[in-house]
């Protein structure tokens, strides 16, 4: 396996490669925003909040924004109601009338939104400002059934739902191409070479541009909406030819996931792996007394442990091994996924490997 995945990373891995700017960079300002909100959902069949205060509260209001106001002392029965947090993204250049799908989930005790509709509820920025209204129908997933003895089987999230278009844009987020000034194109990885790469090819069209940094790239441009728009999408269309990637070598420690990239170096060093193996086993024996014996049967516990180590086997690495060498050496060593990040990581303790080891 370990061969395999090693193949593949070897043929995707070439020196230089094309790529279009917009599948590797984006302009500044072009981004998604989070929006957030609480609301009230009714219609449930049994299976709200039952009686918590901020729920019964939060009711009340609801009520009275309608015109209906609830006597002293009545409380409404929340076996139907549920209070809920909403979330939802705000894309890029949203435009008041559009609508956005909401996910919406139980901030309560309530167990299933199975059913329900959530009443009309604003949603709000970072910046404390009501950008979208969501109102509508929850479709959910999940789904619960719980019996009289106290029995319950539930399948996937119940008390979390999504309001498709339930999401109504009611503010503009700011534009960059709405404005004036030069334009912003910020690389989705940190990069000189790219970020040098990217502006060289901006001016040969005829643009002038100048990499700020290894993240983002300057171009100019003309105040008109209309001009800036077609500026950003000729520059999007290009062509940049990328240097080949930093050596890495990136390790899921959850899962013993490794993947390492084709420019990983490893100094002149010698490697060597085994395994021991520690089992221990539990056997009880009974012991009885003769026929006409007055004793009494008791059980003895008797136990075995054995150990036993795998003969350790040694590696050489010579001066500039590559992925190949590392890959052959790790499967004639008998090295599993596991083991391999033990030794890559003992090799970038002894300052052997030539990469950014990074685990997650």
């Amino acid at each position: 396996m370990i061969r395999a995945l090693a193949l593949l990373l070897m043929l995707l891995a070439a020196p230089a490669s094309a790529e279009r700017v917009k599948d590797i960079a984006r302009f500044s300002g072009v981004r998604a925003n989070a929006l957030t909100g609480y609301g009230i959902v009714v219609g449930l069949t049994g299976t709200g909040d039952q009686n918590l205060e901020f729920t019964i509260q939060s009711l009340k209001s609801a009520t009275a924004r309608l015109g209906v106001l609830l006597p002293p002392g009545i409380n409404p029965q929340l076996r139907n109601a549920a209070a809920v947090i909403i979330t939802a993204e705000l894309p890029p250049f949203a435009k008041p009338g559009q609508r956005i799908d909401v996910t919406v989930a139980a901030l309560g005790q309530a167990k299933s939104l199975r059913g329900g509709t959530l009443l009309l509820a604003p949603m709000q920025g970072a910046d404390g400002e009501v950008y979208a209204l969501a109102q509508g129908s929850l479709a959910v997933g999940g789904f619960g059934a719980e019996g009289r003895d106290g029995s319950r089987i539930v399948v996937g999230t119940p008390a979390t739902g999504r309001v498709p278009a339930g999401g109504i844009v009611e503010r503009t987020v700011a534009s960059p191409f709405m404005g004036d000034g030069p334009l912003f194109l910020d690389l989705n990885e940190p990069d000189f070479s790219a970020a040098r790469s990217v502006a060289d090819a901006i001016k040969a069209t005829g643009i002038s541009a100048s990499a700020e940094d290894g993240t983002r790239v300057r171009i100019d441009s003309p105040p008109e909406p209309a001009a800036r728009i077609a500026l950003a999408a000729r520059v999007e269309e290009l062509d940049v030819t990328l240097q080949a990637p930093p050596a890495r070598v990136i390790v899921n420690a959850r899962t013993g996931t490794v993947v390492i990239s084709g420019e990983v170096r490893i100094l002149a060093a010698a490697v060597a792996h085994g395994n021991l193996t520690v089992r221990v086993t539990e056997n009880q024996q009974a012991s009885q007394p003769n026929a006409f014996g007055r004793g009494q049967t008791v059980v003895t516990q008797q136990s075995t442990v054995e150990a036993a180590e795998a003969p350790a086997r040694m590696s050489l690495f010579a001066p500039g091994a590559r992925l190949g060498d590392i890959v052959d050496a790790v499967n004639a060593l008998g090295a599993a996924p596991g083991d391999l990040v033990a030794i890559l990581e003992a090799l970038k303790a002894a300052g052997a490997l030539r990469a950014e080891l990074v685990v997650i």
